[in-house]
């Protein structure tokens, strides 16, 4: 696995090794002794999948303390831009954010550590998405910042006016209006 850094501290992109031949592909999805090793040490408990259609943006989501979320995440079919927002405090780079095109042909995984607001949008027909997270659900603690938000300045390659967004990360607020719990 290679660990390709990214703009921001601690957000990180894992390239698998791929082995091919006429039969097909192989790669090891993940390995918690070489997860640990190169990127940091995460004890992974939960495992989350969605499928959704072109247009679909899910997020920009968070859980508050005590109930933060590391998370490991990739596509296993189609192509989604997923993006990570620094809502650390104090952090040079506060209120950043990187984005990652993950396809199930680069088989690329981003790793979305502690304090970071997450969301991706669907570029393909249909994407399934598959998220490893260090802390259990815990609907008391989830928060969202509007993906939409211009202020943040995300072009999530879908037209703003036709992207599909849940009720609920409709009524998110925007960067500027809500106090960072990290």
């Amino acid at each position: 696995m290679e660990v390709i850094k990214t703009e921001i501290e601690g957000v990180v992109m894992l390239k698998p090794r791929i082995f091919t031949d006429s039969r097909g592909y192989f790669f090891e999805s993940y390995s918690q002794r070489e997860f640990n090793r190169l990127v940091e040490p995460v004890n992974f408990v939960q495992d989350n999948e969605s499928a959704s259609t072109f247009g679909v943006i899910r997020g920009l989501h968070f859980q508050r303390p005590p109930f933060t979320q590391a998370k490991l995440v990739r596509c296993v079919r189609g192509a989604v831009l997923d993006v990570a927002v620094d809502l650390r405090k104090g952090s040079p780079t506060y209120g950043k954010y990187v984005a990652a095109e993950l396809t199930e042909e680069n088989k690329l995984q981003f790793f979305v550590p502690h304090g970071f607001a997450h969301g991706f949008s669907v570029l393909s027909d249909v994407a399934v998405f598959q998220y490893k997270c260090d802390n259990f659900y815990a609907p008391e603690s989830e928060g969202g910042i509007s993906p939409l938000d211009p202020a943040l300045g995300i072009d999530w390659r879908i037209d703003p006016s036709k992207a599909i967004l849940s009720d609920k990360d409709l009524r998110h607020p925007a960067f500027n209006n809500f106090e960072t719990p990290f």
